[in-house]
């Protein structure tokens, strides 16, 4: 076996290495570098389950980001659990040959209970008085311990929300992707894996908060983080060399630039399909009690029909939405192998500019109270506008700290600090991008002949690269 290290590389394409990323543009001159035809959906965990089973949505159930469960009639986003990918991933199927195959999963998602040797993972506590603290979990258990030990608490707030990218008094704008990197090297001197999953987000923030280019190239807004983001692999990369580890450098998808969010939620209200209940005199979807609902993942969404005699009624309402580009109905899913029970009874893709809001209230007085939170789990979709500030609220950062205050004194708070206003939002993913050099990329040590692969395809050629270099 050879040992290898996968670096993950999340929002990478062909169209961004370049000047700006000096390191990846020499790799990519030794290694030149492939296309990667994207998992449909083009998210996270999506693309990561085809990447490490080799099958499709239809196959390992991972439709999207999250799913409406129809058993709990409930939303759930970003869900941990490794047992909900229902195909055999690569490390199983490696250690089923070779018994002394290893595997460290350094912030893959679907990272909890997996049988994986070495696992890390973004995952907060809450104890029962409603605090909400940062954290990760590791395991073996003693691995949490080791790497909190070295690198320090993981920061949290730079992993995901409006810090996210952003330098702050909390830390460095790559401070997240950086500690990830830290841990993999501590993982890779500590154990030597055989295959090391490394995951390194930082180009998604910025990439969705302003968009990839401007007039015609890369946008000015995101040069800092593709400079931070090259230091970073270009570290790794030589690390690993001297390790004696083969990488393979690839990314799960390609963000382009969007300026139209489609809410189609309040579409559905006002036809009178969907239903929300008042608590606490705000609004929260009731997806049970609704006729018709969407669960909005980026530039995809599920839409759910609970009373069956309108899909066709629906699925011609969707065709005539300004910003729906597709509706799938159930012999598209098959074709594309998205039939599975997870999924919407329609699948819905937006135009190249557009993306799907989650929202469904028509005030924004009476907007549930973690809207104007980062809250990925109470939220009925995928919300970027965590990323951003509230421009209408003055001195932000000054209420910012007088929270964080409040949480230390041990008083119940809220951190609204996030706006409504999805028209800020100018990047965004989960379609396939028309422009090939959108597509993720894969960076390999051996040559591949073929201009693109499908994304079943990094699968095979992981396991031909750990057992025969």
């Amino acid at each position: 076996m050879h040992r290898t290290a996968v670096l993950n590389v999340v929002g990478l394409t062909r169209g961004l290495i370049g000047e700006h990323t000096p390191r990846l543009a020499a790799w990519t001159r030794g290694h030149p570098a492939t296309l990667i035809d994207p998992a449909l959906p083009a998210v996270t965990c999506t693309a990561q389950s085809d990447y490490l089973t080799g099958r499709r949505p239809s196959d390992h159930g991972i439709v999207g980001n999250g799913w409406y469960h129809r058993e709990l009639s409930e939303v759930q986003f970003w869900k941990q659990s490794n047992h909900v990918v229902t195909a055999p991933k690569i490390w199983d199927e490696l250690r089923s040959y070779f018994p002394d195959f290893t595997c460290a999963k350094v912030f893959w998602w679907y990272n909890m209970y997996s049988t994986a040797d070495w696992s890390v993972t973004p995952r907060p506590m809450y104890p029962a008085d409603g605090r909400k603290v940062f954290d990760i979990y590791g395991w073996p258990y003693s691995v949490r311990d080791e790497l909190k030990s070295e690198l320090g608490e993981f920061p949290f707030p730079g992993f995901w929300g409006p810090a996210a990218g952003v330098d702050t008094p909390q830390g460095r704008m790559d401070a997240a992707t950086r500690w990830i990197a830290e841990s993999a090297k501590i993982l890779e001197r500590r154990h030597r894996p055989t295959l090391s999953l490394v995951y390194l987000p930082h180009l998604d923030y910025n990439l969705q908060r302003w968009g990839p280019t401007q007039g015609g190239g890369i946008n000015p807004k995101v040069v800092a983080e593709l400079r931070a983001i090259d230091a970073i692999v270009g570290d790794l990369l030589e690390f690993y060399s001297e390790q004696g580890v083969q990488v393979v450098l690839l990314s799960e998808y390609g963000i382009t630039n969007v300026s139209r969010p489609v809410h189609l939620n309040r579409l559905f209200r006002e036809r009178g399909w969907l239903t929300v209940k008042d608590e606490l005199g705000l609004e929260l979807l009731d997806p049970g009690n609704s006729k018709v609902f969407a669960v909005a993942d980026h530039q995809v969404a599920h839409v759910y029909v609970n009373e069956r005699r309108l899909v066709p009624e629906v699925q011609e309402f969707l065709e005539s939405v300004p910003g729906v580009a597709e509706v799938w109905d159930f012999p598209m899913k098959v074709q594309n192998g998205l039939a599975h029970p997870r999924a919407g009874d329609l699948v819905v893709w937006s135009d190249p500019d557009a993306w799907f809001t989650y929202y469904y209230w028509q005030d924004d007085a009476r907007a549930p109270d973690f809207a104007r939170c980062v809250d990925i789990h109470r939220k009925p979709g995928y919300d970027p506008v965590e990323l951003f500030l509230d421009p209408a609220i003055p001195a932000v950062r000054l209420k910012i700290a007088w929270r964080l205050l409040q949480k230390k004194l041990g008083f119940r708070m809220l951190m609204d600090v996030i706006p409504l206003d999805s028209t800020l939002v100018r990047g965004s993913h989960g379609r396939r991008p028309e422009d090939r050099n959108d597509w993720p990329v894969l960076i390999s040590p051996r040559t591949v002949e073929r201009e693109s692969l499908g994304s079943l395809d990094i699968h095979s050629l992981l396991k031909a690269l750990v057992v025969g270099g």
